[in-house]
């Protein structure tokens, strides 16, 4: 969100009426959330498997987590592997499709992020009671796996854990060294983009990585649509605007810097302490939001996939204040260091997504698309659908025709 240099409010009357702003607003998230004390989720099918499941032992305090692979028939047609992540409280169950047309020509690996799937001890536990014979489970408080996410490190070392289990059953494959590729969505790309900036100094690791597919990446806050959007639009701008500026002063004249600082520094303590106190035990459970059904009819324009998720208890449908907010935290952080990333990509977002709005992959494009000859950017003009790999036919094998294109490309590429 801009803001006009020519605001004249004095800091110390800013201060006193953005205390009165936040005071509202906190007010008004509270009444918008109430709908979360009716819910309840249940499971009566396992989990839905695919490939051969490897699990990797506790790391730092980290729990086991299982890395699922699948393969060519044929280990002489593995050129290379793929490394599948998902994102926002969905799991890695629902790729079992993409995983198997990947394992035509490449070694396919997927997992579940922290908190998500069977890497959440609730729904692993009801996934493990439906295994041995029992009915029907209460997954409602699946959520609470969140309680301790304010940013996205432990899904970071998830990641790392991962990565380099799947270069390891890579290179048993066949010869070892074979080159790498991450395909992230949304949630999973920030994961990604993010975790890769912060690997540059493991040179050997960093170099297997021959290339990034990012999907819809959440490199920018959500913009609900419709009349959500006209209560929800103003606050989340407002707190992005804020923890951008937060500490983090811009290329700005003085009078403007001295407002969004005074913005950011009663904004965000106010909002942090807000999402905070809404997270603990007792409220959490009447204002943690519920995923609303709008989300649906912008994930997919494949009636058979929206009804597979309206039927997926595996998939979260609540999401911690405190995790959402530190979520916020994390694309401000990553967009101040995006001109760092120098892994080659292949970017595809949609124009009219309001979930992960398309500025976010434009910003990234404008500060990274020189940093590699190959980087590549597929845009879907007129679309606002987020999730691309389940998107009806023919749009969806053709999707993941230019994805196999692209990789092909880079694996003939000289470097």
């Amino acid at each position: 969100m801009q803001l006009s240099s020519r605001v004249e409010l004095q800091p110390i009357q800013a201060v006193r009426w953005l205390s009165r702003v936040m005071i509202l607003t906190g007010m008004v998230l509270f009444l918008v959330s109430l709908s979360g004390c009716v819910h309840q989720k249940f499971v009566n099918e396992t989990y839905p498997r695919w490939g051969k499941e490897v699990r990797i032992d506790p790391s730092d305090g980290d729990g086991s987590m299982i890395l699922r692979t699948l393969s060519p028939s044929d280990s002489a047609k593995t050129f290379a592997c793929v490394l599948l992540v998902h994102g926002m409280n969905e799991h890695i169950g629902r790729y079992g499709e993409v995983a198997r047309y990947f394992a035509q020509q490449f070694m396919v690996a997927g997992f579940d992020h922290y908190a998500h799937g069977l890497s959440n001890p609730i729904l692993r536990q009801a996934d493990l009671a439906i295994v041995n014979g029992a009915g029907r489970q209460e997954v409602s408080d699946a959520y609470l796996a969140q309680t301790t996410l304010k940013d996205l490190q432990p899904l970071r070392r998830n990641l790392d854990r991962a990565l380099r289990e799947t270069i390891t059953q890579c290179d048993k494959e066949s010869d070892p060294g074979r080159p790498l590729f991450i395909v992230a969505h949304s949630l999973g790309a920030l994961v990604t983009a993010s975790y890769l900036i912060q690997l540059q100094d493991e040179v050997d690791l960093i170099k297997r990585v021959r290339g990034v597919i990012f999907l819809a990446p959440g490199f920018a806050v959500s913009e609900p649509p419709g009349w959500r959007g006209w209560v929800a639009n103003p606050l989340i701008k407002m707190s992005f605007h804020a923890e951008t500026h937060f500490l983090h002063p811009q290329d700005e004249p003085l009078p403007l810097l001295i407002f969004n600082q005074a913005l950011a520094l009663v904004t965000v303590p106010i909002l942090d302490s807000l999402f905070e106190i809404l997270s603990w035990p007792g409220l959490r459970s009447l204002v943690t939001p519920i995923a609303p059904d709008w989300v649906q009819d912008y994930l997919t324009d494949s009636e058979e996939e929206k009804a597979h998720l309206r039927a997926d208890g595996w998939v979260v449908r609540r999401s911690l204040l405190r995790f959402v907010k530190g979520i916020e935290a994390e694309i401000v952080h990553f967009r101040l260091q995006m001109t760092q990333f120098t892994t080659p990509y292949y970017l595809v977002y949609s124009e009219q997504d309001p979930i992960t709005p398309a500025w976010g992959s434009k910003d990234f494009v404008h500060a990274t698309i020189q940093h590699h000859p190959d980087n590549e950017i597929l845009t879907f003009p007129n679309s606002h659908y987020h999730q691309h790999l389940f998107l009806k036919e023919p749009a969806r094998t053709e999707l993941l025709r230019n994805i196999v294109q692209w990789m092909e490309h880079r694996l003939n590429a000289s470097e």
